[in-house]
C-alpha cells in the first residue's frame, strides 16, 4: 500500500501578481543593478567609489539605479553632513538576500562563457541574415 500525498489544488494565474513580479525582476535583472549588488555585497561604498568600480556607468545612470534600488528596499542611502556631504550606500537585509542568487547567476555565466561564445559564433556563421548585427 502506498501513501499518497494529498493533491495540491492547481495554482491560478494571477495577472496582477505576475505583473508585479515582472517589474521586480526587470529591476534586479538590470545590468547596472546587478553590478551594484555585486560590489555592495562585500561592504558599503560611497557614490564615487561605486562609479569607479562600475566601468562605463554614467553619473546619471548610477544615480537612477541607486534611487530605484533604494525605492525597492534593496539599498540604504546614508548622508553624513560634511563638506562636501558624504553619501554611503549599503545593501539592506533584503538586498543581501538577493546577493546570493546574483552571485550564482554570475558564476553560471562565467562557467558557460565559452559554450555561449561558441554557440554565438556558430549561429553568426550561418550568415542567413537572422544573426544580430
Amino acid at each position: 500500500m502506498t501513501d499518497l500525498a494529498p493533491a495540491t489544488p492547481p495554482v491560478r494565474h494571477q495577472t496582477a501578481a505576475c505583473l508585479r513580479v515582472t517589474q521586480v525582476i526587470g529591476r534586479i535583472g538590470d545590468k547596472w543593478a546587478v553590478l551594484v549588488i555585486i560590489l555592495l555585497r562585500e561592504r558599503g561604498y560611497r557614490f564615487n567609489e561605486l562609479k569607479r568600480g562600475i566601468g562605463g556607468i554614467s553619473q546619471r545612470m548610477l544615480t537612477l539605479t541607486l534611487r530605484n534600488m533604494e525605492r525597492d528596499g534593496l539599498v540604504t542611502r546614508t548622508v553624513t553632513p560634511s563638506i562636501p556631504p558624504r553619501v554611503d550606500y549599503e545593501l539592506t537585509e533584503i538586498g543581501h538576500s538577493l546577493a546570493g542568487p546574483v552571485k550564482l547567476l554570475g558564476d553560471w555565466a562565467f562557467a558557460n562563457l565559452d559554450q555561449i561564445g561558441a554557440a554565438r559564433a556558430q549561429f553568426d556563421a550561418k550568415g542567413d541574415g537572422t544573426a544580430p548585427r
